[in-house]
């Protein structure tokens, strides 16, 4: 079953997916807290407050904001599912150089994120699932 991005159904079956899969991905050596603020969003009032936690050694993702987050990243709903459903990072770049991606904070620690996340089959297959859940 498919979910909107970003509604607490989907964030559910995400998270539903990583616990599953946990034992099998490798620990994340960044430590970041990241707020995200996605707008025009086709639910609700239309904005998302979520955030992404890898101080544990893994990666969490649940809706509302942490306090004193590391960067804070806000856009418009469509480059969010983009960013962090797709994964394209052309897509990502095209849209952080034409301002569609804000970042308050140390931009540096999301570069050090992205250079750390493991990219392998396991990953692959998360990243393969939580697309297959994304309407």
């Amino acid at each position: 079953m498919s979910h909107l991005f970003l509604s607490p159904e989907w964030i559910e079956a995400a998270r539903g997916i990583r616990e599953r899969h946990e034992a099998n991905i490798p620990s994340i050596p960044v430590s970041i807290r990241i707020n995200v603020v996605a707008i025009g969003v086709p639910f609700g009032d239309g904005t998302v407050r979520a955030h992404i936690d890898t101080s544990a050694g893994g990666l969490s993702m649940d809706l509302g904001a942490i306090d004193s987050p590391d960067v804070t990243v806000t856009t418009d709903y469509d480059t969010a599912r983009q960013l962090f459903v797709e994964q394209d990072p052309a897509t990502t770049m095209q849209a952080f150089m034409s301002g569609r991606i804000k970042v308050e904070g140390d931009i540096t620690r999301i570069m050090a994120l992205q250079m750390s996340v493991p990219q392998d089959d396991r990953a692959d297959i998360v990243a393969a699932e939580i697309r297959d859940i994304t309407a």
